[in-house]
């Protein structure tokens, strides 16, 4: 399945099989806001902010249960 690309709104890119790959909301093209990316198995990979396209604040790493176990700050 191709991915989407949106300009505005809220961006959902899929894996090839359709499951959800990554979500967030997208304004001028660009991410802006929280963002969250997901395993094939649909646990949670990577989560942070993006500000106008650029990743900022607390970023966390999750294991594949699910639960954190790296969080990263980026300036």
């Amino acid at each position: 399945m191709p991915e989407t690309h949106v300009t505005e709104g809220i961006h959902d890119e899929r894996h090839r099989d359709g499951s959800l790959r990554a979500r967030g909301p997208v304004v001028d093209g660009r991410p802006h806001g929280y963002l969250e990316w997901f395993r094939l198995d649909g646990t949670r990979l990577h989560s942070g902010t993006f500000e106008h396209g650029r990743q900022v604040g607390e970023w966390t790493t999750y294991d594949r249960t699910g639960a954190p176990y790296r969080t990263t700050t980026v300036r």
